[in-house]
């Protein structure tokens, strides 16, 4: 029987969940669409950009996403902490954008909200209350990015109708454990559907914003100093697109805690992308060898059985329906949900060593 969100998303409460949607019928209306002849991959990058926008309105995290030819996953953490610490000119604010009053008549774009509008908002406690909820809300990150894909990909295709095949589905990541397979999971799908070889090729992905902004990092601290301090017109420009594109995972939760920032897994940058390199090579090879000494000592930190870390990464979306983490955790969960279990109670027997 189908149960309400809530038993599994606590709305006011900092969670970390795995968000799904998938396209009506799961026909590739985010790909190249066998059936039709079309080609849609461009609505990726509208996804993409859709959920940078929504980072930096929501009080909301993105830690992981990858865009798919037919669905979408993603992984969010709501931040009530935020939400408390903005102003209510801000909370205003930050609702016009999402909601404009105005927009330019050329370009369709939101226009600025002007001091009225922000004023009009600011000024009623009933209206703060409800609009500081939503800002912090799972649901309203997934309808304000679901529904605007549908309407944007309605008006390209001039039809009506479903995009999305229903209302997304979410899972509670209950631990560290259960955050890092999920993460894995996510980033590689593209290898697992064998569109992709590695996680840098893995297009529409949190992996490879992470490796390309490594990347033009690394690239920009090996620059000589004369071309620091003397670029040449075309080292001028290769060092703006560099500079750019240190910047591309600036929008994304980080892996560790920086100074600035809470990450959400407790392990470097460095560590997760070599342990999801070294997991995405064993399944595209389908030789699965012994795991490194160094991401051994990782998996055991985090309690997650090292012999059934690459099949639970394969198969994390069908062993976990609500809720994902250890046994104990699991129990808990189900416990606060007022209910007796959840399922993948055995799954997490054989991913997690904690009981």
């Amino acid at each position: 029987m189908t149960k309400a969100r809530r038993t599994v998303v606590r709305e006011g409460q900092e969670g970390t969940y795995h968000c799904i949607a998938r396209c009506v019928r799961r026909a590739f209306l985010c790909g190249y669409d066998d059936f039709s002849g079309k080609d849609y991959e461009h609505r990726k990058e509208w996804i993409r950009l859709r959920l940078k926008e929504l980072a930096g309105i929501f009080a909301v995290d993105v830690c992981d996403y990858a865009v798919m030819s037919n669905h979408l996953h993603v992984i969010l953490r709501n931040r009530p902490d935020w939400v408390t610490s903005w102003s209510d000119e801000e909370v205003a604010s930050r609702w016009r954008w999402l909601f404009p009053l105005r927009r330019d008549p050329t370009s369709g774009q939101a226009m600025e909200p002007n001091p009225n509008e922000i004023k009009a908002l600011a000024h009623s406690p009933s209206k703060m209350l409800q609009l500081r909820e939503r800002l912090q809300s799972i649901s309203w990150v997934m309808r304000c990015l679901n529904e605007w894909v549908a309407r944007k990909a309605n008006r390209e295709d001039e039809c009506k109708g479903r995009f999305w095949e229903g209302r997304f589905t979410s899972v509670a990541l209950l631990d560290n454990a259960a955050v890092l397979t999920c993460s894995a999971y996510i980033d590689l799908n593209p290898i697992r559907a064998g569109i992709a070889d590695t996680p840098e090729e893995s297009d529409y992905t949190s992996a490879q914003d992470r490796i390309l902004a490594r990347q033009a990092k690394h690239n920009l601290d090996q620059l000589p100093e004369s071309a620091k301090t003397h670029p040449t017109y075309n080292q001028k420009q290769l060092i703006k697109e560099m500079e750019a594109q240190q910047k591309r995972a600036d929008w994304l939760c980080p892996i560790r805690d920086t100074e600035s920032r809470k990450g959400f897994l407790n392990m470097d940058l460095d560590d997760y992308l070599g342990l999801l390199d070294w997991t995405g090579r064993q399944i595209r090879q389908d030789k699965p060898g012994a795991i490194p000494a160094h991401f051994d000592a990782i998996l055991d930190r985090l309690e997650i059985d090292q012999e059934a870390w690459l099949d639970t990464v394969q198969h994390f979306g069908s062993r976990f329906y609500r809720v994902a983490g250890s046994v104990k955790n699991l129990v808990q969960a189900a416990r606060e949900a007022g209910q007796h279990w959840f399922q993948g109670k055995t799954a997490a027997q054989l991913a997690y060593k904690s009981t």
